[in-house]
């Protein structure tokens, strides 16, 4: 069975016989702080995971932006070239023709 003080906690340690009730009330208080100090230092270690991962994430973001922009500059020099080799494909494709054309020209009598 436990003890339940009027504010409805279970009163951390059985009360001695002959207890007073300021001592019991110390006790109790002193139970409360340390719960207290527990649940503040909980609260700053979540504070520094929290500022932690806002850290991260901004990183992540620099980080996305600045991929973006390098994808943004290989697509555009990628098309450059896309557009520099069908130039050079055709002018090898009229270069072609145009030697089959001398070589046929020189071959016929």
């Amino acid at each position: 069975m436990t003890d339940r003080s009027a504010n409805g906690f279970a009163n951390p340690e059985p009360a001695p016989a002959g207890a007073s009730d300021i001592e019991l009330a110390t006790r109790r208080l002193a139970a409360a702080l340390d719960a207290l100090e527990s649940a503040v230092e909980r609260r700053r270690e979540s504070d520094r995971i929290d500022d932690d991962l806002g850290a991260r994430i901004q990183s992540l973001g620099a980080d996305r932006s600045r991929l973006a922009n390098e994808l943004d500059g290989t697509l555009v020099r990628s098309r450059a070239l896309e557009r520099t080799n069908r130039e050079i494909a055709e002018r090898l494709d009229v270069a072609i023709d145009t030697i089959r054309s001398v070589i046929d020209s020189g071959e016929s009598p």
